[in-house]
């Protein structure tokens, strides 16, 4: 007798199952216990992190720099709104509502530094830029810069550009529907075919009624970009209302993870992810481990993270600039959207989410979250690459050197496109520009 999944998985995905199984049981009890303690607690526990990573650390705590400060800083605001405050920028906030009841937010930079729109929520003039964030973020992950000259919405502002910034349904600030609870299985049942279906275009409409323009230029980081890829496939007339759709470090079919274990299990049964982290949220407990680890430990957790499941190194990007920056990094998703991409991923094709959950496929083959030639072989003939040698992932976000590799690319490609509105009903004219590690 062959038990349906156990039978299919060889020994060292067998033993992955069952250690990774033991480990979310120890961290889903440990998150539910550290849910109830009140904060001194919660606090003490971070402190004494701090002290053991100094007491442990090669160059002892010294009095805190400029530079420090500022990260610091970075790191505690809350949200979106004291994060442009710190820098000077005063910014919108707007609710766009699907057209299957969930609550969208969006934020929105009208002015320059310093300045204050006198209407709020009424048109500019100005050309428009909407920027989309990847997968398990939301939109401060754009404004989480130590500096506003490596800030891609700060400097489109100052540009003199109406800069919108949107969120995924189920994220922080994406939290509510008019037909569902946020805590039951209904809200979290979406996956990337609701964002494309209705999160993009809806956004992009409502930012066109309230800015009285005809188009908009589309920037969107990962999976920010395979959503408008989607719904630009899917909904013919969208292809006019973008003149321009940017991709930075773009994803439509990843080949896979760079930890054999992890890859191989979860292409031999994406939905093995329902069985780990239920139907709801994935990796929720986050945000309390983040409360509670010193910020250079919960760092260093991120990277070490990151390296395991993508291969990355993380060199690019400033320590300050992770201790800022990875503070804003996570934000809630569903686990369906997740066991799409690993669908996806099992079958090297772009595609609907495969409702067949019983499936099983191969296990594909080298190891990249961005497959550039894949993904070019569906663009049109007039789209532009530029490949920054040296870049990971998070990089094109984070980087030390984007204010010189990345947002002046990005600055002249929305000048050269931002008034032309030539697209077509059933094919996307408008520029496309690629942005590839």
């Amino acid at each position: 007798m062959v038990v349906p999944l156990i039978g299919r998985l060889k020994g060292h995905e067998y033993a992955a199952l069952v250690g990774g199984f033991f480990f979310l049981v120890f961290e889903t009890a440990i998150s539910f216990i550290i849910k109830f303690l009140p904060v001194p607690i919660i606090q003490w526990f971070h402190n004494h992190s701090r002290t053991l990573f100094h007491r442990f650390s090669v160059n002892p705590a010294k009095g805190k720099s400029k530079a420090e400060d500022v990260a610091d800083t970075i790191r505690k605001a809350k949200d979106f709104g004291e994060l442009c405050q710190y820098w000077g920028y005063t910014h919108e906030e707007h609710v766009v509502l699907t057209n299957d009841g969930y609550l969208l937010g969006l934020h929105r930079l009208p002015t320059k530094r310093g300045q204050r729109k006198q209407s709020p929520g009424t048109s500019t003039g100005k050309p428009v830029v909407y920027l989309h964030h990847g997968l398990l973020m939301n939109s401060e992950v754009w404004i989480c810069l130590t500096n506003a000259e490596r800030c891609l919405p700060f400097v489109l502002a100052e540009q003199g550009f109406d800069v919108w910034m949107g969120n995924n349904r189920g994220n922080k600030y994406s939290k509510k529907s008019v037909h569902h609870d946020p805590n039951s299985v209904k809200f979290w049942n979406y996956s990337l075919d609701d964002f494309a279906w209705h999160d993009i275009p809806d956004s992009i409409q409502y930012i066109l009624d309230i800015t009285k323009s005809s188009s908009l230029s589309y920037v969107g980081f990962s999976q920010g970009t395979a959503q408008a890829f989607a719904a630009l496939s899917i909904h013919p007339q969208l292809n006019d209302k973008v003149n321009v759709f940017i991709a930075l470090a773009p994803a439509m079919s990843p080949v896979g993870l760079a930890a054999p274990l992890v890859d191989g299990l979860m292409k031999a049964s994406p939905t093995l992810m329902y069985l780990f982290f239920g139907r709801r949220a994935i990796l929720s407990s986050t945000t309390t481990w983040q409360a509670i680890l010193y910020p250079p430990i919960f760092t260093s957790v991120i990277d070490t993270s990151m390296h395991f499941l993508f291969n990355w190194d993380s060199q690019n990007i400033p320590y300050l600039q992770k201790i800022a920056a990875y503070a804003h990094l996570y934000s809630l998703a569903s686990v369906k959207s997740v066991v799409h991409w690993f669908q996806i991923m099992r079958e090297g094709a772009f595609q609907m989410y495969d409702d067949d959950v019983s499936a099983f496929g191969s296990p594909g083959g080298t190891d990249s979250l961005v497959d550039i030639q894949t993904m070019l072989k569906e663009l049109p003939d007039h789209t532009t690459v530029t490949r920054l040698n040296g870049y990971e992932h998070l990089d094109i976000l984070w980087g030390k050197d984007v204010d010189k590799d990345v947002i002046p690319e990005v600055v002249n490609a929305l000048k050269l496109h931002c008034d032309d509105s030539s697209g077509s009903p059933d094919e996307f004219k408008g520029g496309f520009k690629v942005f590839e590690r």
